[in-house]
């Protein structure tokens, strides 16, 4: 049952490893990866001398910690809401509706919130117009981008995560609910006191697991929904979508090489310091 995961990984994620060497060298089309020119940490030096190395970096970090942030606790709250419904008819619905979003692509979504934000036809323009409010330019102000960036994340995510926390709190026992029941504990109670506990431990992996991709950015979001809109680009910019530009803009591949190196190295830094601390805090709640 194995194997075909293994195939995957090794075809998909292994094997390209290789390409890693187009960081480190000056890559044309007649020489190919392995016969192109070294030229050192050239590229890499180009990316950190553009200027756009420490923001892009600090985008990527801020919006994936908010991200995770609010995709974990919103999660939690979409289970346990969702487990202490008593009628199956509603449940069903609400699981149903919540993880729609999950379904629907960026693309589609970008569409939806461009028709619903733009300035000129926008339904939300019109129904301001139609109260004599003054009409947002939103494409052209980044503050609002740093509530709804998140606001549609959590809107997309959290109808998955909240399905995984509800798989932890349907395995919880529910002998230890009866016990609290009988000794008088009210709803709120059960909540803070066992479901809350309990799912730390499930809490924990998916929040390293999340650590794993704090380097690697919503590209589908962030490019579907901003694009090339220069107004918002330093505000929203991310190391992935400035290795895509770099690519197919200027086909500079030994830059969008140097990006993924780099990505990919704090990537791991931030891995293993995560992991360190929670060992400190829990052997047994650590990935390895």
């Amino acid at each position: 049952m194995f194997i075909p995961i293994a195939v995957y990984f090794i075809i998909f994620a292994y094997i390209p490893m290789a390409g890693i060497i187009m960081a480190f060298k000056d890559f044309n089309y007649r020489d190919g990866i392995f016969g192109s020119p070294w030229n050192g940490f050239a590229n890499f030096e180009y990316f950190f001398k553009s200027g756009k190395a420490f923001l892009v970096t600090r985008n990527t970090i801020i919006y994936n910690v908010i991200f995770l942030t609010c995709y974990t606790v919103f999660s939690i709250l979409a289970a346990v809401f969702i487990s202490e419904i008593t009628r199956k008819w509603f449940k069903k619905i609400s699981q149903t509706m919540m993880f729609l979003p999950y379904f629907i692509s960026w693309v589609t979504v970008s569409a939806f919130v461009y028709n619903f934000l733009n300035y000129e036809y926008g339904i939300v323009n019109k129904m301001l117009a139609h109260f004599s409010i003054a009409p947002l330019d939103i494409y052209s102000n980044t503050s609002y981008w740093y509530f709804l960036l998140p606001f549609l994340y959590v809107w997309k995510w959290v109808g998955y995560g909240s399905v995984l926390y509800l798989a932890a709190i349907v395995g919880i026992d529910q002998e230890v609910y009866e016990a609290a029941t009988i000794d008088g504990a009210t709803r709120f109670q059960k909540i803070t006191r066992i479901t809350l506990p309990l799912l730390k431990p499930t809490m924990i992996i998916l929040i390293l697991l999340g650590l794993g991709r704090i380097m690697r950015g919503e590209f589908d979001m962030f490019y579907q929904l901003i694009g090339n809109n220069g107004t918002l680009m330093d505000a929203t910019d991310i190391i992935d979508t400035l290795a895509f530009r770099s690519l197919v803009g200027s086909a500079d591949f030994g830059m969008a090489s140097a990006v993924g190196v780099y990505q990919s190295v704090l990537t791991l830094i931030i891995i293993l310091t995560a992991n360190w601390l929670v060992r400190r805090y829990d052997k047994d709640q650590a990935l390895f």
